[in-house]
């Protein structure tokens, strides 16, 4: 079995998480890469003309991303991301929609100061009803592998 841990990080944070996770579950690890990287300025959720903002009211805003359609080759697809505005960042969307998820188990893991993982999980479910989402967690990168393996194979 092949498992791909994709990851947006726009601070660090989803990354470091995404790093441990693969390093647990011995997985092939994809970082999404936007285009055009998030400066501070386009991060700041205070201002409504900010990119990020602007990007999360438009429903249909599809972010451009660098990277290559994965490989088929994959059972289990973990995608990752900090929640903005309580769903996924639009650029979680480009990548869903850039590659063939079908027929794969995807498990969902975020990073948040509070906000938890089942709205976005509902969200991605309601936009892609196709595909399989088996779960979602929240980490925030105090869990050790025994916790990323359990996630996987069932556990909470």
């Amino acid at each position: 079995m092949k498992i791909l841990v994709s990851y947006f990080s726009a601070s660090g944070v989803t990354e470091k998480v995404a790093v441990k996770i693969a390093k647990a579950l011995d997985g092939d690890i994809l970082e999404i890469v936007p285009k055009d990287k998030y400066t501070n300025s386009d991060l700041d959720w205070h201002d409504k003309t900010s990119r990020s903002s602007v990007e999360m009211t438009n429903e249909s805003s599809r972010p451009d991303i660098l990277n290559e359609v994965i490989s088929n080759e994959y059972d289990k697809i973990l995608i990752g991301f900090p929640i903005w505005w309580g769903i996924a960042p639009r650029v979680i969307n480009t990548f869903i929609e850039a590659n063939d998820l079908s027929n794969k188990d995807i498990y969902i893991f975020v990073t948040s100061g509070g906000s938890g993982c089942e709205y976005a999980l509902e969200d991605l479910k309601k936009h892609y009803p196709n595909l399989n989402f088996v779960s979602a967690r929240r980490f925030n990168g105090m869990e050790n592998e025994e916790d990323y393996k359990k996630f996987v194979e069932g556990g909470v």
